[in-house]
């Protein structure tokens, strides 16, 4: 079977990463380059593919089978609703959208249509993910009772020249990076029955927040915490500590999550699994192993699933449907911070548009 032609929509930071992993995966190729910006232009000339200034040219073209949307964020929903009301699949980065709203309306499109979307959460493709997913549908740690998530990073300053990395209803740490941890709680443990959050832009000053924090409970119980930050300093983020992105970010060996369930602990990316011997309590010694995960390219896992979805071979890993579910999350986390109220996760679904 021919290789899937993908078109990249955005040539960012995330639009670049998807055009080298396009090179790399199997079954896929890159069909053409979506951006008005001049510097993609010459980034397509290198891969020597089309360049399209804006969707409806490229969609004239008829030039791809599918296409993955990594503008920003919101042009997320209009550019994915036209491509799913043409008929092409997409890989839709995440946030999916800008508001609750937004995300209501891609929802319908989506159901509407048929075509399928997969959602960028990459995380879940990667071999240690997976591992520890195995690992905790089996009952490795038993039911969870608490969790610990940590994200210390320092972004530059020039980061936030991009405006929309400055605006509260598209950028922060909470929409860019927490977004992905709360993904992951999700595949693990469920979903999320409420949230107390609160967040400060003391550090920048910048409209949008700096750093959040949140406790989280499940509706199967436990709870869980999570601290972030991009203007701090500490090698206990994903980003530097799973080596998931060598290109990008150097790897620091910490650990950033902790799970502690009724029958062990486990903590990642290092994967160490804690348990007890039968009988055994805090007086007594753990016993620590490593789980086993395989390896390879996080992005390539994705690209080629991705390929499998639109050929009809897999189901998404990752739905339309669990996208718009971290997003309520995220804004219950914002809500709080600005009421100093709890939320209830099915309170913010019942009030959504």
């Amino acid at each position: 079977m021919d290789d899937l032609k993908v078109a990249v929509i955005g040539a960012g930071v995330i639009g670049r990463t998807h055009i080298d992993t396009l090179s790399k995966a199997a079954g896929v190729g890159l069909a053409a380059i979506v951006d008005p910006m001049p510097a993609a232009r010459d980034l397509a000339a290198r891969h020597q593919v089309p360049h399209f200034a804006d969707l409806e040219a490229l969609l004239a073209s008829g030039r791809c089978e599918a296409a993955i949307v990594a503008s920003p964020n919101d042009t997320h929903v209009p550019i994915a609703s036209r491509l799913l009301e043409a008929g092409l699949p997409i890989l839709l980065e995440k946030p999916v959208a800008s508001s609750l709203a937004e995300a209501a309306t891609l929802a319908e499109v989506a159901s509407r249509t048929g075509v399928p979307v997969l959602v960028g959460h990459h995380r879940r493709h990667n071999p240690l993910i997976k591992a520890a997913k195995r690992a905790i549908a089996d009952g490795a740690i038993g039911p969870l009772v608490m969790a610990t998530v940590t994200c210390a990073m320092l972004k530059q300053a020039d980061y936030f020249d991009v405006p929309w990395r400055r605006d509260p209803e598209q950028g922060g740490p909470l929409l860019i990076n927490a977004i992905h941890d709360i993904d992951l709680l999700r595949h693990f443990f469920g979903e999320i029955a409420t949230v107390q959050g609160t967040h400060s832009n003391a550090t920048r000053g910048l409209p949008v927040e700096d750093t959040t924090a949140a406790i989280l409970t499940f509706e199967r119980g436990g709870l869980a915490t999570i601290a972030l930050s991009d203007a701090a300093v500490g090698p206990w983020s994903w980003e530097v500590s799973s080596g998931e992105n060598p290109g990008r970010f150097p790897k620091h060996d910490h650990i950033t999550h902790l799970y502690s369930g009724r029958e062990g602990g486990l903590s990642l990316p290092d994967l160490s699994l804690w348990t007890y011997e039968p009988g055994d309590n805090w007086t007594h010694p753990l016993t620590h192993r490593r789980l086993e995960a395989g390896t390879g390219d996080t992005y390539v896992a994705q690209a080629e699933h991705f390929r499998a979805v639109v050929r009809g071979e897999a189901s998404p890993l990752v739905t339309c449907e669990d996208g718009i579910a971290n997003m309520h999350v995220v804004a219950a986390i914002k809500r709080s911070a600005a009421t100093g109220q709890l939320v209830r996760l099915s309170d913010l679904q019942e009030t959504a548009p």
